[in-house]
């Protein structure tokens, strides 16, 4: 099946360019010309990706995104005129997943929403991963640890929910700082370290021999869990 992509995005040229390239890549567009009507088409279409402009005629994209957020973890790419640092972080941390300034590279964009879009969230994955002491709901955000709910901050959350979408799987460093932290601190390996030690601490793992988050030296981690 064909991965759905909306393009948020009040321009009709720029709709229609990435309508033509989106079809030829093998993607099944759908479009919003406004925040409102955007948001409403995620709710109701649930894609896979969203394409989203900053400058919307009824809300700023940034709005958008915040709202977004509230209820929904699908993969957004900013596309925007705004090349500001500023912006790119903000947008980023608000929970982007990436961001391409205008004017841009057909080829670019579409290999950053390959990249987006790689390695989601199987429809073989469980929505719920149990091994008797430790339980993860993805669709509830809930983490229980001998049926103790664990408060996780959203970078802790984000790192665990990544490598629970990929169980007993090596996620890359690399990958892991793209996702989490945005583009841009893809070298910030001390953030995840960090990260990784919390959790640890929190799901009771011995960081001599973690029994959950298993290290791959040089490479990345992976959840042990059955």
């Amino acid at each position: 099946m064909s991965a759905k992509i909306l393009v948020i995005d009040d321009e009709m040229p720029i709709r229609r360019m990435l309508r033509i390239a989106l079809k030829s890549a093998g993607y099944e567009p759908q479009e919003a010309d406004n925040g409102e009507t955007g948001l409403a088409a995620v709710a109701r279409q649930q894609p896979d990706l969203v394409i989203l402009d900053l400058g919307l005629p009824d809300m700023d994209g940034h709005q958008v995104l915040a709202e977004l957020r509230t209820w929904s973890k699908v993969p957004v790419i900013v596309l925007s005129v705004r090349s500001g640092d500023r912006e790119k972080v903000h947008a980023l941390d608000a929970g982007a997943q990436d961001y391409v300034t205008k004017p841009f590279s057909i080829e670019e964009l579409l290999a950053r929403v390959r990249a987006n879009l790689r390695d989601r969230l199987p429809s073989t994955t469980p929505a719920v991963l149990d091994d008797g002491t430790l339980h993860i709901d993805l669709a509830l955000r809930l983490v229980q640890l001998r049926g103790e709910k664990i408060s996780l901050t959203p970078k802790e959350y984000g790192v665990l929910s990544l490598l629970a979408h990929n169980p007993n799987r090596v996620i890359t460093q690399t990958q892991l700082l793209q996702e989490i932290w945005g583009p841009g601190h893809q070298e910030d390996t001390h953030y995840l370290r960090i990260v990784v030690s919390h959790l640890r601490q929190k799901l009771g793992d011995d960081p001599a021999q973690p029994h959950y988050l298993r290290t791959e030296p040089g490479v990345g981690y992976r959840l042990m869990i059955n």
